[in-house]
């Protein structure tokens, strides 16, 4: 124990000891804390040099951004001129760009305009055809509905003759549906003379057997098809033959007429025999073009057999019109006469005329001496 003074201090006291314990604890840490202070003071000495050193640098790091700044600064300078002289010539380029696009969108616009309206008298002209075509395809249907019906096909085979009749000879030299002595009605009766007299037309559209044959998938129905085509126009052929040639009153044959250039080519083409029998038969089959040609043949023998029954006629009016021209002659002969004389009686009347004139121009000069005085000159009297 310790007694400093009245107070007692017991050495094995807890707290005396804590207190002791903290007091060295303090001490050791002072110590250690003078000595740290001691290195820190050593090893602060390189630092204190190198913050001297980075001052220094900082400073001329100072300068060096005052320089570089004056130097940003010309640089915004000639950047900001620069960017103000490119700008000036986008400028004035955007301003010709744009020229020339207004005019190039002018001249599309005119070319387009051009072309809208070529288009446009196209499209006309496109639904013009298309109306035409529309048109034409009603007609086709309404041909594919006559020539389906035997006696509308009848009727449109018997127009067509009639038609090209018609083309092709005079009104009187032909009767169409003309009754013969056996009371067979002929779609067309020519008169022509003897010989060969009169010959009959008559129009027959074998169609059936022909679209069958243009229709055959396979040998065995073209067979079929030529089979019926066969049948139908020997038929046709031997009718036309009992019915339509009579003799004393028809010519020893007739026509068979075929409204259809294909049939007709299909006939010569395929069925050379059909045409020998025709022949044989003296029935003469034609299409609408060798019809014509065949009208056109009967149309010059009928100009030639009413010229021979004109001869006479025509004898008696060239002799009537030779003396009209004998007394043309005669009467021109007179009319001369009389011009002759009218030509005489004019040169009196200028003569007259003239001696007139000039007793007129004497009586003008007060000149009263009369024409007997040879060489005498009028002179008037002032």
């Amino acid at each position: 124990m310790i007694q400093p003074g009245d107070l007692s201090i017991l050495l094995d006291d807890p707290r005396i000891l804590w207190a002791a314990a903290g007091l060295g604890l303090m001490l050791i840490l002072l110590v250690m804390a003078v000595l740290r202070a001691a290195r820190a003071e050593r090893m602060a000495r390189p630092l204190i040099d190198i913050l001297g050193r980075l001052d220094s640098q900082i400073g001329a790091l100072n300068a060096a951004q005052e320089r570089l700044a004056g130097g940003l600064t010309h640089v915004a300078e000639a950047q900001a001129a620069q960017q103000a002289q490119v700008l000036q010539l986008m400028e004035t380029r955007l301003a010709e760009a744009t020229r020339a696009m207004t005019d190039s969108l002018h001249g599309n616009a005119a070319r387009t305009a051009r072309s809208l309206g070529a288009l446009q008298e196209r499209l006309e002209v496109i639904d013009r055809a298309q109306s035409k075509l529309e048109k034409l395809s009603s007609e086709v249907l309404s041909l594919q509905d006559i020539l389906s019906n035997k006696q509308t096909r009848g009727a449109f085979g018997e127009i067509q003759l009639h038609d090209i009749v018609h083309k092709a000879l005079p009104p009187d030299s032909f009767t169409m549906q003309a009754t013969l002595s056996n009371g067979r009605r002929a779609d067309c009766l020519i008169h022509l003379p003897n010989p060969p007299g009169p010959i009959v037309v008559d129009a027959k559209f074998p169609l059936e057997a022909y679209e069958k044959l243009r229709r055959a998938r396979n040998e065995s129905e073209r067979i079929e098809a030529q089979r019926e085509m066969r049948i139908s126009l020997r038929n046709h052929i031997r009718a036309i033959a009992e019915r339509y040639i009579i003799e004393g009153e028809t010519a020893d044959g007739a026509i068979l007429f075929l409204p259809s250039e294909a049939v007709y080519a299909e006939l010569h083409a395929n069925f050379p025999e059909l045409v020998r029998e025709g022949f044989a038969a003296r029935v003469w089959i034609v299409s609408p073009t060798t019809c014509m040609a065949t009208l056109n043949t009967m149309r010059a023998v009928l100009k030639d057999a009413r010229m021979r029954e004109q001869a006479g006629a025509i004898r008696a009016a060239l002799r009537q019109l030779h003396r009209d021209i004998e007394l043309v002659v005669e009467r021109a002969g007179k009319l001369s006469t009389h011009f002759d004389q009218a030509r005489a009686d004019l040169d009196g009347i200028a003569t007259a005329a003239e001696r007139a004139g000039r007793r007129a121009a004497r009586l003008d000069a007060f000149d009263f001496e009369g024409e007997d005085a040879p060489g005498r000159q009028l002179q008037r009297t002032p």
